[in-house]
């Protein structure tokens, strides 16, 4: 079993909090370049890949912003080189809420599609504005019409909590709102100001205030009260799902399953070695037509796959199995964590019954400050 995930680097406009890789798409021809590159660095690397791929995942930036066209190109030409759609068990592609109409629905609905990864952040206008998102909360909810009347019922809808200028009763007006709609699966953020972005200079100016850690913590403290109330399982620290809907992809990359990432910033994993692209749309392009792949590659030492292995496995509900992780990584590693987990076990953050090792729900509030002191 294998994942595939493929970066389109385009998006109509910059979101303030945004640090990922992304550009305006200025013209049709450098769709069809960009989609040519990508199929060409899968017929060079599909090799690194030693299972079937199970799953497909088209991300970004805004896969959306594409040509419709263009995203059928390249699902029929990966199909032609090898990824059999039909066994895929989940089929994603990201898209804005601005962008899904009933037309676009029913085209990504024919490419194979199955589920729909919504950037919706907040359900109130004005919070939408602050941060340059081009949708109002009613476009969300059309779109989610839109994909359903389509056939698509695997929505998934991304919310932010922390916005500049939101509150306790927004956000918590935000969770009615997605809560009404009944998506199969939330993912929910803590907003981050990353340096370099538009956010980051406007909160350095005093042009707008952060939200302050308290009423951070109670937002999430509503998010999971209110989310577990309405039957949905918090089973990583983000994600949300009702039973039987959580993300087939993004929960192979946290159970070390390989993966094979395509375009500019895209970042892949065979169970031993790293590789990924460097952030660079026109060497990219460039590359790709001269059939040259351009991925830099970093093997990992045995410290490094340990300390991998803890900080993905710590991400989920589920946890660190012991028994797993002796297969994968040795006895001596799991002996080395116990003994780091001990404080915190001790302390109420962590969980250690004898088979497992996790976080308690509310700990992942900090669990950032944990893993430094797990890491080996």
């Amino acid at each position: 079993m294998s994942g595939l995930y493929i970066h389109i680097p385009f998006c109509a406009t910059k979101c303030s909090y945004c640090d990922f890789y992304s550009m305006p798409l200025k013209s049709l021809s450098t769709a069809n370049d960009y989609i040519d590159a990508v199929i060409n660095e899968f017929h060079l690397r599909k090799h690194e890949l030693s299972d079937a791929v199970n799953t497909v995942y088209i991300g970004g930036g805004t896969p959306s912003q594409l040509p419709i066209e263009s995203i059928a190109r390249l699902v029929n030409s990966l199909g032609e080189a090898g990824v059999d759609f039909s066994s895929v068990s989940e089929f994603t592609i990201e898209a804005n809420p601005e962008d899904i109409d009933s037309r676009w629905a029913r085209a990504i609905a024919a490419t194979g599609a199955d589920r729909v990864s919504i950037g919706i952040q907040s359900f109130n206008d004005e919070e939408l504005r602050t941060v340059g998102r081009r949708h109002d909360a009613q476009r969300a909810i059309d779109a989610i019409a839109a994909l359903r009347d389509a056939g698509i019922t695997e929505i998934s809808g991304d919310l932010i909590y922390g916005l500049p200028a939101q509150t306790l009763g927004s956000w918590e007006e935000s969770l009615n709102k997605i809560l009404e709609l009944n998506l199969p699966h939330i993912s929910a953020y803590s907003l981050s100001y990353e340096p370099g972005t538009r956010l980051s200079a406007m909160l350095s100016a005093g042009k707008i205030k952060a939200v302050d850690e308290d009423t951070s913590v109670a937002m999430y403290s509503s998010l999971i009260k209110r989310l577990r109330e309405n039957g949905y399982i918090h089973y990583e620290i983000s994600n949300f799902s009702l039973p039987g809907h959580e993300a087939r992809h993004n929960s192979a990359y946290w159970n070390f399953t390989p993966y094979l990432g395509l375009g500019p910033g895209a970042h892949s994993f065979d169970g031993k070695t790293r590789r990924s692209n460097p952030w660079n749309l026109k060497k990219y392009i460039a590359a790709l037509t001269a059939m040259e792949s351009i991925a830099d590659e970093e093997t990992e030492d045995d410290d490094d796959l340990v300390n991998d292995y803890i900080i993905t496995a710590l991400r989920q509900a589920s946890g660190i199995d012991f028994n797993a992780m002796s297969r994968r990584v040795g006895s001596r590693a799991v002996d080395t964590l116990h003994r780091a987990a001990a404080p915190f076990v001790k302390a109420g953050s962590l969980i250690d019954d004898g088979c497992s090792l996790r976080f308690t729900e509310e700990a992942w509030l900090i669990s950032d400050m944990v893993l430094r002191d797990l890491l080996q």
